[in-house]
């Protein structure tokens, strides 16, 4: 499952579909069967070590056990918190039969989840007090639902349903630190094979099915970074004799950093040191460094309240930089350059000295011709991150005669017509944010006289008016038209002529606002 190959970042991720539906199957067990059965596991046959063999085709015995925990785990929790919160809803309307039959099914289901939990490991003793606890709650609440099917007494089923609520509610709660406690233990066990293994393949698993846990959501990167995943990694990171690794192991890490937790984690280590080693070291494969720089992109993400750990990314900041740019030049497909470009991207928007460094790396005339070979920036998310650069430049006086000098306005007016090439809604809203910043790159480069003339004989004002009155054309947004009629007015500004009587007193003449919300109101014409 290791990252051989650019276009297949996710391949570690994907399962065949009748292997998917063999393991589910194993989970969906009748009601009644459970009841009778009482969850008692059942002795291992001829048969059923068959059936293993089949689930587990293609998986070593011990990849298998780790893997299988893990997902036993994880599906048995939902399945789980789904009949609690199903039972939530109908005790609300009152439901008695529906709300016992779903009591019956979780109670079967948590003890299922802890017989076959406790036969895999053994169970750690602060987690033993919750399953003992849970266990007698969840037959409490089975007993309690079934009184209340043998009576029509108001105001006893009005008491019954506050007493219910409240156990329902203990009983989400005990599960939810049962189900992060045995998490917690599968975890530490992965943790242990990536520290103290030397075999590559045991390794790898381990990495594999840390960052298979990580597509489950933040709360369960937070547990994976508390346990001190972050750090394991890293050390993979810093040893020769696993360079194979690296890929994997940076993967996994921009996966966890997505919490403040692992934030935390990477700084302790020195990571980020760690991450300008691998950028700059030409020994590195472009697999590596490409996820190096998904890393980077990762904790400089604007979405992040904490911003601590940048005081020692400066420090690197330069070499970082330095070594970005050069991955977006080189990069020998759209994914890698993405990854590049989109690190680059949030760094120019925390420190302006990123964008003298980039000024000064040739960095325009490197994404401008970056945006003219289509295996490089190959769809709108790419292009996102080009113009957020470009965008973030700009403030820069000397940025307009370099885009002059590289046909930089030519391409501004085609990323204003970039549309989506399908229905999918993130595609859409990329298009949109590509649009956006184009117009807002033109009208700070429109301050220079000559960026100004040249936009206008390359036809920008109609284009800009076209965007404005037609919202198909801007995707229906209003952040595109108010990047769009400031470009306008900074262009009518500098050359008043370029604007008709009728344009100049509907888009450039009233206040900004009152354009705006003249344009947003615009019905489409079909005429």
């Amino acid at each position: 499952h290791f990252y051989n190959n650019n276009n297949t970042r996710m391949q570690s991720l994907q399962v065949d579909s009748v292997q998917r539906w063999m393991e589910d199957l194993r989970h969906m067990t009748e009601v009644e069967c459970m009841c009778v059965l009482q969850a008692k596991p059942i002795g291992v046959e001829e048969d059923s070590q068959q059936g293993e063999l089949i689930v587990a085709s293609g998986v070593g015995a011990g990849d298998h056990v780790a893997r299988n925990n893990l997902q036993t785990l994880l599906r048995r929790a939902l399945v789980v918190s789904t009949e609690l919160g199903k039972m939530f809803q109908r005790l609300e309307k009152g439901r008695w039969q529906r709300v016992h039959s779903t009591a019956v099914r979780a109670n079967c289901h948590v003890r299922s989840l802890v017989h076959e939990y406790s036969a895999a490991r053994s169970t750690p003793p602060e987690m033993q007090k919750y399953e003992k606890s849970l266990l007698e709650k969840c037959m409490e609440l089975t007993n309690i639902t079934e009184r209340c099917l043998h009576t029509d007494d108001e105001f006893f089923l009005k008491s019954m349903r506050e007493a219910i609520h409240e156990i329902l509610t203990d009983v989400s709660d005990s599960f939810s630190n049962m189900i992060d406690m045995a998490l917690a233990n599968e975890i530490r066990v992965l943790i242990k094979q990536i520290d103290s293994s030397d075999n590559v393949h045991t390794i790898g698993s381990a990495i594999s099915n840390l960052l298979s846990l990580t597509q489950d959501g933040p709360q369960l990167c937070s547990i994976i970074a508390k346990e001190g995943a972050v750090v394991a990694l890293f050390k993979i990171c810093r040893q020769d004799r696993f360079r194979d690794l690296y890929a994997h192991a940076l993967r996994t890490v921009a996966s966890i950093c997505c919490v403040e937790e692992g934030i935390k984690q990477l700084d302790k280590v020195d990571g980020i040191l760690c991450l300008a080693d691998i950028l700059t070291d030409e020994n590195s494969v472009e697999a590596a460094r490409a996820e190096a720089a998904a890393v980077v992109a990762q904790i400089t993400s604007p979405h992040h309240t904490s911003t601590q750990h940048l005081a020692s990314f400066l420090e690197s900041m330069h070499d970082i930089v330095t070594a970005l740019i050069k991955l977006c030049e080189s990069a020998s497909c759209g994914e890698v350059f993405l990854l590049a470009s989109a690190a680059l991207a949030n760094i120019t928007f925390f420190d302006s000295m990123a964008c003298e460094i980039l000024l000064q790396l040739n960095a325009i005339q490197i994404l401008l011709q970056a945006c003219r070979d289509r295996q490089r920036v190959d769809t709108p998310y790419s292009k996102d991150q080009v113009v957020t650069i470009l965008a973030n430049l700009s403030v820069l006086e000397q940025c307009a005669s370099e885009v002059l000098q590289e046909q930089g306005i030519e391409r501004l007016l085609l990323l204003l017509g970039e549309k989506p090439s399908s229905s999918s809604p993130s595609e859409g809203a990329a298009c949109e944010r590509v649009q956006q910043k184009a117009a807002v790159t033109l009208a700070r480069l429109s301050r220079d006289s000559d960026v100004a003339q040249t936009a206008i004989q390359l036809k920008a004002v109609p284009r800009l008016i076209e965007l404005c009155r037609s919202p198909t054309e801007r995707n229906n947004s209003d952040s595109v038209l108010v990047a769009c009629l400031a470009a306008l007015r900074r262009l009518a500004a500098g050359c008043p002529d370029s604007i008709e009587p009728a344009d100049h007193q509907q888009l450039i003449k009233p206040r900004l606002v009152d354009s705006f919300l003249l344009c947003s109101n615009m019905e489409e014409s079909f005429v």
